[in-house]
């Protein structure tokens, strides 16, 4: 049978039901949690009155720990650097956040091989972070990293070798530990040397036979524009090397290269005291392993090469089948070819222009990821990739380094396309120093601009920043500094820097099926040519090819 219920009376019972189960409810939620008792009807009054029952987000929750904010003041973005005793430098910066990035960058690389078998930094860079004189082994190091989250890293240019460490900073005291051992007294015994052997090789023949060439490419360019001298020493160890890097050749590079006033140590996220004090405990007052033995090194003196790199322009072809893609990627067989001139240094006046160049310049794959639009704008995709069908790549690249630079082109294309590709290079090199529009300028400077800006969001890129400037200069100029002179690039300069690029004499690289398709005076002609049109090619390139 039904009954009629009046309305007031089933919403007061609705009321009452609800307000007991909520009060029960969270009564216990909230004295299980710690932020209640049964001391304090009032707040259980608020809870109930509250639409959800949970505490309202207008009044703070009790018992919670006190929250820590980030601030953006100039205080906590200021570079620290100081001089040690015996002139190692230590720079820092303070960043918000529970994690830091310390490591050590180092003046050596390839470039400083001159009397040494080339390869060493090849070698060292895998012999990285293995047995020290306090750490048995590799695993030994990777565990102790990882009680605190950490994770390391060894990396080499030309010029700079890198060992960084990200951790939680609390466990700065251990990361500085590690990083004085493995730059300062590593044991590199003969078990780790005769694995790093291993790995060299099968890092030589993996590179021959990949389709991607870039790695070997950027070592044949820079050989053919700084022949037999500084930049121009291989990066890669050459074959033939490889059994002859020993113990005592390793050790005396070390020695004569790994010194204090070679070596920057750099942090961000962490206290610059805290880390000073850490650097002086096992950079300063931890002498390096050959101190202690005398032995391991060779009784080698003024092997440091502090030669200025000289610029000579050549050409480097190695005629060579180059794999192609596995599976059903549609591309064929193809041909690099890397055209060089010499730049400048990173210390130059016309280096933020030569960078604003590089990115008008642009380029990329024809079946590149990231979908549509991406560099669309660029020189290199509008003026080559979108008129030529038979290019496959046409990438701007700027190499800088303290006393010199390379700023090159590096296309493929099919072998039965080599010398097209050439004069279509050449051509949009001459065509540098021409016209330009105002929205072009304006796009490669915003371009620069936000490229320079998201890279530095990241803490080890900032801590590499901070590191290779003060390696370079002593000092660190902040990313305002560079903004405001992106900002003040007009068309005058870029103008200036290509005329600059244009007169100096070319560097080519090859790889592919190339024959004998190429010739450096033809080349350089073209580069002189007000058009840019090389001798002995068609002014109108034929598709029937």
């Amino acid at each position: 049978m039904l009954v009629r219920i009046p309305q007031a009376s089933l919403t007061t019972a609705l009321k009452n039901s609800c307000y007991s189960s909520a009060h029960v409810k969270y009564s216990n939620l909230l004295q299980k949690c710690g932020f209640s008792s049964q001391g304090s009807p009032e707040n259980l009054q608020k809870i109930s009155q509250s639409i959800t029952g949970f505490p309202p987000l207008s009044e703070p929750i009790l018992n919670l720990p006190k929250p820590i904010y980030s601030t953006a003041k100039e205080e906590d973005q200021t570079t620290q650097i100081s001089v040690l005793s015996n002139g190692l430098r230590v720079a820092s910066e303070n960043r918000f956040g529970k994690f830091c990035t310390v490591g050590v960058l180092i003046d050596s690389g390839p470039r400083f091989e001159v009397t040494y078998p080339s390869g060493i930094s090849h070698f060292l860079e895998k012999l990285a972070f293995n047995s020290t004189k306090n750490y048995e082994s590799r695993d030994e190091i990777m565990l102790t990293l990882e009680k605190h989250g950490g994770i390391c890293d060894c990396q080499s240019s030309r010029d700079t070798f890198i060992y960084a460490a990200s951790a939680e900073s609390q466990g700065l005291d251990t990361v500085t530990k590690i990083l004085g051992d493995i730059v300062l007294r590593p044991t590199i015994t003969e078990d780790e040397l005769n694995f790093a052997r291993q790995t060299v090789q099968f890092e030589l023949e993996t590179l021959h036979t990949r389709p991607e060439q870039e790695p070997l490419l950027i070592d044949m360019i820079h050989a053919a524009a700084y022949s037999d001298n500084t930049l121009g020493l291989p990066k890669l160890c050459p074959s033939e090397n490889i059994g002859k890097i020993n113990r005592n050749i390793l050790f005396t590079y070390l020695k004569n290269h790994y010194t204090p006033k070679r070596m920057v140590v750099a942090g961000v996220g962490i206290e610059h005291n805290d880390l000073v004090n850490a650097v002086k405990k096992y950079f300063v007052d931890e002498k390096p392993i050959w101190e202690q033995d005398s032995s391991l090194a060779l009784d080698k003196t003024n092997t440091v090469d502090n030669s200025i790199a000289q610029y000579t322009g050549g050409l480097v072809v190695e005629d060579c089948n180059v794999p192609v893609y596995a599976g059903p990627s549609g591309l064929p067989e193809l041909s690099h070819v890397v055209i060089g001139l010499e730049g400048c240094s990173h210390q130059d006046p016309d280096f933020i222009s030569m960078c604003v160049l590089n990115m008008m310049m642009g380029g990329g794959g024809s079946f590149s990821a990231g979908g549509p639009g991406k560099g669309m704008y660029t020189r290199l995709y509008t003026n080559v990739l979108n008129r030529n069908h038979w290019l496959y790549s046409a990438t701007a690249y700027n190499h800088a380094y303290i006393d010199s630079g390379l700023f090159c082109i590096h296309a493929s294309s099919t072998p039965s396309h080599v010398k097209e590709m050439v004069q279509v290079i050449v051509k949009e090199l001459v065509a540098m120093a021409g016209d330009m529009t105002d929205n072009e300028l304006a796009r490669a400077k915003k371009q620069l601009q936000s490229m320079l800006l998201m890279n530095l969001e990241q803490r080890p890129v900032v801590f590499e920043d901070i590191g290779r400037q003060v390696l370079a200069t002593g000092t660190r100029k902040r990313p305002e500094y560079f903004i405001q002179e992106i900002d003040k690039i007009s068309k005058d300069d870029i103008h200036r820097v290509a005329r600059r690029l244009l007169k100096s004499p070319p560097s080519v690289a090859a790889r592919g099926g190339i024959k004998n398709t190429l010739s450096l005076s033809e080349i350089q002609a073209g580069l002189l040519d007000t058009h840019g049109q090389m001798s002995g090619i068609m002014n109108r390139l034929s598709i029937f090819r």
